[in-house]
């Protein structure tokens, strides 16, 4: 079994021994930053800081672990015996879940002795990019959508029983409706939705027989019609409702294949002239923002969609460059001067500019700065325990996030990239710093 004490890349370890034989103890600041967005995204969405501060709470290299690390002789007695007092000490600074983000700002800054700081990197990094992708993804996607629900589908394909997990509540954040997991539902308190599969129709003797008892069961269920022939399954439910009369509450059918914008508009064809108006029409089926939009922009008549994989391992845009960089150490501004990947020296603030209630630009500064704007990052950890417990409901996050989009300039929510992006500039002072750093480091 894994365990998250253990959850790190071997040199995470070396690098921690090394500094405690060197005896190197001194606060450190690292960033946590993504350099650049996939193609034709606006912003990214910041999530998993919630999974990343309980991590940090917990974190504890237990007997059995230790015995593991015991196992490798690159690791001396006395640092394992150290190990079995290891504790996080450390702050941490963050924006808040949920909140838009763009290229090159912090989306939490650690401050702690290097050691500590330097061990969970890759936790960390796992964490806040698995999640912080799914929520981009799912808010374009919602976006897309409009005024329909998004209801997420994607476990059975998604990376794992964690990435489900963790996406669940991603997705939840980012505005999707409810989710087929039901572990997610039980451990979060999201909404939970399922009806049935085509198996089930298939077990039966005739679709009508599957609809009945499934009808019987379940009131208010939404049937799945295109087992068979999607059309005459959408007659069948006509059929049912007929032979049910006042006891008919089907809520909805499903579409999954095929045509869907041109079999959407004649299924709602159907049910409006047998009456049934209220029945509404959710499609699924290799959904992404793109097929959303384009049933959307042709006017076909769906009232949810079903999204599964294309959402849940983020197709075409799977991964975020995401860094965690030493920027101070010692009260010194750190920082590499490989090419194309620069690094702004200490700790930070971002400030984001407000001009006639949208969010119109972002500033990056040093932490000490006050800058015209409201500050992004706050501390959320001192001394290794969470500042406010148990923190922001999943649904307030929701709330707030919806709130914080729509500040957002309207050509950021386009599915291409916009022109011009959203304006992130450096402090003066952060210039200056930046600039002095790099020369201190180039002369050794």
């Amino acid at each position: 079994m894994v365990t998250h004490a253990l959850f790190v890349d071997q040199y995470e370890l070396t690098m921690l021994q090394a500094y405690w034989c060197e005896e190197m103890h001194g606060e450190a600041v690292f960033s946590l930053y993504y350099r650049s967005l996939p193609d034709g995204w606006n912003y990214a969405l910041a999530c998993g800081l919630d999974t990343v501060l309980e991590y940090l709470e917990h974190l504890r290299f237990t007997p059995g672990e230790l015995d593991h690390l015991a196992t490798d002789d690159t690791f001396s007695e006395a640092f394992l015996g150290w190990l079995a007092d290891f504790r996080f000490t450390g702050e941490v600074r963050a924006v808040a879940e949920g909140t838009p983000i763009f290229p090159e700002e912090p989306i939490l800054e650690i401050r702690a002795p290097i050691g500590e700081a330097q061990v969970i990197e890759t936790f960390v990094m796992n964490q806040i990019h698995l999640q912080t992708v799914l929520a981009s993804r799912a808010s374009r996607v919602v976006r897309a959508a409009g005024e329909a629900e998004v209801v997420d589908f994607g476990m059975r394909r998604m990376h794992g029983t964690d990435a489900a997990m963790k996406g669940a509540r991603a997705f939840h954040i980012a505005g999707v409706k409810a989710t087929s997991n039901v572990a997610a539902g039980r451990a979060l308190g999201v909404p939970v939705t399922g009806t049935m599969a085509h198996s089930y129709i298939q077990a039966h003797g005739e679709e009508i027989e599957a609809f009945r008892a499934f009808a019987r069961l379940y009131p208010e269920t939404v049937l799945l019609v295109d087992t068979y022939d999607t059309l005459e399954g959408v007659r069948t439910v006509v059929r049912l409702a007929r032979e049910m009369g006042d006891r008919f509450n089907v809520r909805g059918i499903r579409l999954d294949s095929g045509e869907l914008g041109e079999l959407a508009a004649r299924s709602r064809a159907i049910l409006d002239d047998a009456g049934l108006d209220r029945v509404r029409i959710v499609a699924s089926g290799g959904l992404d923002e793109f097929r959303i939009r384009e049933l959307r922009e042709r006017g076909a008549p769906i009232d949810g969609y079903g999204v599964g994989t294309r959402m849940g391992v983020s197709v075409g845009a799977p991964v975020l460059d995401i860094a965690y960089k030493l920027t101070e150490y010692g009260g010194k501004g750190r920082m590499k001067l490989s090419t194309g990947k620069r690094i702004l020296p200490g700790a930070k603030q971002v400030f984001r500019v407000e001009e006639g209630g949208r969010d119109v630009r972002d500033v990056i500064a040093g932490a000490d700065e006050h800058l015209d704007g409201r500050p992004l990052l706050e501390v959320v950890m001192r001394e290794g325990s969470r500042v406010t417990a148990p923190g922001r409901s999943l649904d307030e996050i929701r709330d707030d996030t919806r709130a914080q989009l729509e500040r957002l300039p309207e050509r950021l929510h386009a599915l291409e990239g916009a022109a011009p992006p959203f304006p992130v500039g450096i402090s003066e002072s952060l210039t200056k710093r930046q600039r002095t750093v790099a020369g201190r480091v180039a002369e050794g």
